[in-house]
């Protein structure tokens, strides 16, 4: 695969969540990580941000060990530190202790330098009945669609 089409999504963050504010943000990662994720093997259904000492980490994300590696590849689920400016830092941890809000991870890529970055999301939960109308929404959708086919 190459760099450029490396684009792994959370596809139940739109699903589960209103996205608010969007920021990107580069991952600390090892050397057997940024293979893998290259490689495409990344999961980003479970993952959640959260503050720990005034630092953003990344939980629950899935870098599936890497083929080659040795007695030093990486654990698939350990915390992952985002980096952000302090200015970005600060407004985020007020606005998700304050308000009840969380960031979601939205989009995992590799951008032209070469580096992993990791699209997050301020977002809010949907109720039930959202979802609802979500799918409502995609169901039409894909009747038109399936209409003009033809």
């Amino acid at each position: 695969m190459a760099m450029d089409n490396i684009h792994i999504r959370n596809k139940r963050a739109s699903f589960e969540y209103f996205i608010l504010e969007k920021y990107v943000a580069g991952i600390v990662l090892t050397g057997t990580e940024i293979k893998s994720i290259r490689n495409g093997k990344a999961s980003l259904a479970d993952a959640y941000g959260l503050f720990e000492n005034g630092e953003l980490f990344i939980r629950g994300m899935h870098i599936a060990e890497y083929s080659y590696g040795t007695y030093n590849n990486h654990l698939a689920k350990r915390d992952r530190k985002l980096l952000l400016n302090k200015r970005e830092l600060k407004k985020l941890a007020i606005k998700v202790k304050e308000k009840g809000l969380t960031l979601v991870p939205i989009v995992l890529f590799i951008n032209e330098r070469g580096l992993a970055k990791l699209e997050i999301g301020l977002a809010q939960g949907k109720h039930h009945y959202d979802k609802r109308e979500d799918l409502k929404k995609k169901d039409s959708q894909r009747e038109i669609d399936r209409h003009f086919k033809r």
